[in-house]
């Protein structure tokens, strides 16, 4: 399950060591540390990543199927985590350490910044290979965060982004080894922590406001 810890001005959320898919106690787990992260006071930024070969695989669809009748309350829960990420009055860094597919891309989206592991490991869009169509609110924070020749690619094609790839597609802005990813996205964040507070949430807020719209729609 998720964890928080904290190095300094920098919160590191561990999104677990399974494939960190978004069940309802995981998202449970998220959203409290997030509450601990919005509630901390002074400089500080934040770092999300992962144990093991998954960042995240996003949406627990086995839970889902068998829970048809929470699906719009669930789905709004997931949006809800991708706008407040997205609007944190925080900088916040995603850490790639594996493979990020589905709305866990999105979750990674949703980060200001994002340093992937260059040797190994993808970041994926597959909803059009299996056949689960991007919400509004989805395909409004991909196009907001992505170039729309980008963007209308991982969509629509499913293609798996190796680090250098997507560091060229700029979809992550640095691909490192390994046993770098953690400690570039905390150095990364910890230049930033000074940048916490009101005016950057409202500068958020603003420059996504058709996303943060359609996510809360």
């Amino acid at each position: 399950m998720p964890t928080l810890d904290r190095h300094d001005d920098v919160f590191v959320l561990d999104l677990g060591d399974t494939e960190n898919r978004f069940s309802p106690d995981w998202l449970t787990a998220v959203e409290g540390a997030l509450d601990d992260v919005e509630r901390a006071e002074g400089a500080r930024a934040l770092v999300t990543t992962a144990t093991g070969k998954f960042f995240s695989n996003g949406l627990d669809l086995d839970w889902l199927f068998a829970h048809a009748d929470q699906h719009e309350a669930y789905v709004a829960r997931v949006h809800e985590l991708l706008a407040r990420t997205l609007s944190l009055p925080l900088m916040t860094v995603a850490a790639l350490q594996g493979h990020t597919f589905a709305a866990g891309a999105m979750l990674s989206l949703a980060h200001d910044f994002r340093v992937m592991r260059a040797d190994r490991g993808f970041w994926c869009l597959p909803e059009a290979d299996i056949g689960i169509p991007f919400t509004q609110g989805m395909s409004a924070l991909i196009q907001a965060r992505l170039t729309p020749q980008v963007a209308h690619e991982a969509m629509t094609t499913g293609r798996r982004y190796g680090g250098s790839d997507a560091q060229t597609a700029a979809i992550v802005d640095r691909a490192v080894a390994e046993d770098a990813v953690q400690s570039t996205a905390v150095g990364l964040a910890a230049a930033l922590t000074g940048k916490a507070g009101d005016t950057l949430g409202t500068i958020k807020a603003r420059m996504y406001a058709p996303a943060l719209a359609a996510l809360r729609d």
